[in-house]
């Protein structure tokens, strides 16, 4: 079985809404942008820093809690290398998302402090939130923001279709609609956000996707396999997968197995942890 994962795409409501981010980051002062823990590369929009250049950063590597903890910190430390503010977060988690506020406000101090000195007081910081689909934005800014907070109408930007959500009286939040997604080249790119479910099942093969990411683990992750499934790792990747498929009664008629059954059960157990911590990339893979 071999993967086919040749894909592009960049559908037209993401160019209209590069450009709506592109007069959004006029207005503010930092670009926290979420990524997914468990690829941060892939899940990365390539486009977020020549748009946020000249503006804070703060990198949200989100579920964190499905993620390889030590990768996690590799990914952290790469990011501080470069500059820019990172935390590890579940966005499901109230206080991993309120610890965010203060990072905000950390990382725009110079911009706080040069205010002050202009005699600009008590201006809140003004953030947006980016992340390519299913990466957990929504849930994040739900989590985020809470019931209480208030929408704001005086802010240059309301009258476009933006919404601007007080969190505090130090930062405001602006919450963009429209998603971006990332165009990419390189096909691994594709195949890992299909496992983590950002390009939906359809638009792929899921027997080729399971395939892959077997292989993967059986280099990667050979424990994941073992205590998940009983594989000991010495077989091939097909091999593993009809083995799985046996286990888990994945069959069709004559006793044969059901591929597409038994590559559905594989990325529902990744994707919702069962296969435990895993992350697919490290610094350097980029």
């Amino acid at each position: 079985m071999a993967a086919n994962t040749n894909i592009q795409w960049y559908p037209g409501h993401m160019t209209k809404a590069r450009r709506m981010m592109e007069e959004s980051v006029k207005l503010i002062d930092i670009v926290v942008e979420l990524v997914d823990a468990r690829i941060p590369a892939s899940s990365k929009n390539p486009d977020i820093d020549e748009l946020a250049k000249g503006k804070a950063r703060l990198i949200l590597l989100n579920k964190a809690d499905l993620a390889d903890a030590e990768r996690t910190a590799a990914w952290m430390r790469y990011y501080e290398s470069r500059g820019w503010y990172a935390a590890a977060l579940n966005a499901r988690q109230t206080k991993d998302v309120r610890s965010v506020a203060g990072l905000i406000q950390e990382s725009c101090r110079e911009i706080t402090e040069r205010n002050a000195r202009r005699g600009i007081k008590n201006r809140p910081i003004r953030a947006m939130i980016v992340g390519i689909p299913n990466v957990g934005k929504s849930t994040f800014i739900n989590s985020f923001a809470g019931r209480a907070a208030a929408k704001t109408g005086n802010t240059p930007g309301v009258t476009k279709g933006k919404q601007w959500i007080r969190l505090n009286k130090n930062v405001e939040l602006l919450d963009t609609p429209g998603i971006l997604w990332p165009k990419f080249e390189d096909q691994k790119v594709g195949m890992r956000l299909a496992w983590i479910g950002s390009i939906r099942d359809e638009v792929l093969d899921a027997g080729d996707l399971a395939f892959e990411l077997i292989q993967f683990l059986k280099e990667e992750y050979p424990s994941a396999l073992r205590e998940r499934y009983g594989l000991e790792g010495e077989e091939a990747p097909l091999e593993m997968m009809e083995k799985i498929g046996r286990m888990r009664g994945c069959l069709k008629a004559g006793a044969q197995i059901d591929y597409d059954k038994t590559a559905s059960v594989i990325l529902d157990d990744f994707r919702k942890g069962a296969l435990g911590r895993i992350t697919a990339e490290v610094p350097g893979d980029e």
